[in-house]
C-alpha cells in the first residue's frame, strides 16, 4: 500500500494542491459534473427561453427539485473520487456513483439545514453568515467519509474541525467564488453592453445563462476538491491523520 503523504498545509499549499487534483481528475469529475447537472441546467435554460419563472412555474421548481437531488449525488461521488486520490487510490465515477447511492437523502436534509443556517446568518448583518458556513463547509466530506448517520452530528464535526481556521476556510472559499462568479460577472456586463433592442437583449441573456451553465459544470467539481483537501488538512493538523495512516500501512506492509 502506498502511503499519502499527509501534512498540515498553508493556504497556498491547499490551493495548489487542490488545483493539482483537480487537473488530474478532470476528466472523471467532468464525467460525474456532467451527469448531474446537466439536466437540471438544461430545464432551467427551457424555462428561461420560455418565458421565464413566471411562466414556466412547474418546470422551475422541477429544475430545482433536480438540481437538489441530483445535486446530492454529484457532491458524495465527487468527494470520493477526490478523497480517494488524495489517500493514493483511485476509483471509476462509476464506482463513485454506486458508493454515492446511500448518502443521497442524508446530503440532501444537510444541504437544506446548513442554507438555511447560513440565511439566517447572513439575516443578522452578514457576518454571523459566514462563520456559520465556514463553519459548516466540512458537513458533507463529514458525512460521505465517515458515513456519520445523523445531519445535526456531522455538522457539529465540522464545526469542531473548522475551529479556529475559519479564516483560513474563507479564503480558500473566496478563491473558488472568484473562480465561479469573474466569468458570470464578465458575462453580465457582455449582456448589458452588448444588446441594442429587447430582443437582443434576451437572446443575449439566454446565452449567458447557456455560457454559466457550462462554467458551473466545469467550476463545481473545483469546489468539492477544496473543501475535501481542507477536511483532510485539518485532520492532519487536529487529529494526527498522516500519522494514523502510516501506522496502518506499516501494518498492512
Amino acid at each position: 500500500m502506498l502511503v499519502p503523504v499527509l501534512r498540515p498545509l498553508t493556504l497556498g499549499e491547499v490551493l495548489d494542491t487542490s488545483l493539482g487534483i483537480y487537473r488530474s481528475l478532470f476528466l472523471p469529475l467532468l464525467i460525474v459534473s456532467v451527469a448531474t447537472q446537466a439536466i437540471p441546467l438544461a430545464v432551467g435554460v427551457f424555462v428561461e427561453a420560455a418565458g421565464g419563472v413566471l411562466q414556466q412555474p412547474a418546470l422551475w421548481m422541477l429544475s430545482i427539485g433536480l438540481a437538489v437531488v441530483f445535486g446530492a449525488v454529484g457532491t458524495a461521488a465527487s468527494t470520493f473520487l477526490i478523497a480517494e486520490t488524495y489517500l493514493g487510490g483511485s476509483l471509476t465515477p462509476q464506482e463513485a456513483f454506486l458508493r454515492s447511492t446511500p448518502f443521497m437523502g442524508r446530503l440532501i436534509g444537510a444541504s437544506l439545514v446548513v442554507s438555511l443556517a447560513i440565511s439566517i446568518g447572513l439575516v443578522l448583518l452578514v457576518v454571523p453568515g459566514i462563520i456559520i458556513g465556514c463553519g459548516l463547509l466540512l458537513t458533507t466530506p463529514a458525512i460521505v467519509l465517515e458515513d456519520i448517520p445523523r445531519i445535526t452530528v456531522a455538522m457539529g464535526r465540522s464545526w469542531t474541525l473548522s475551529r479556529g481556521f475559519r479564516a483560513k476556510i474563507f479564503a480558500a472559499i473566496l478563491v473558488a467564488l472568484v473562480l465561479l462568479l469573474v466569468p458570470g460577472i464578465a458575462l453580465g456586463a457582455f449582456v448589458s453592453t452588448g444588446a441594442a433592442n429587447a430582443a437582443g437583449a434576451n437572446a443575449a441573456a439566454l446565452a449567458a445563462m447557456i455560457v454559466q451553465s457550462v462554467l458551473q459544470i466545469l467550476v463545481y467539481p473545483f469546489f468539492y476538491v477544496l473543501t475535501t483537501v481542507l477536511y483532510y488538512d485539518l485532520r492532519v493538523r487536529k487529529e494526527g491523520l498522516d500519522l494514523e495512516m502510516l501506522a496502518i500501512a506499516l501494518q498492512q506492509g
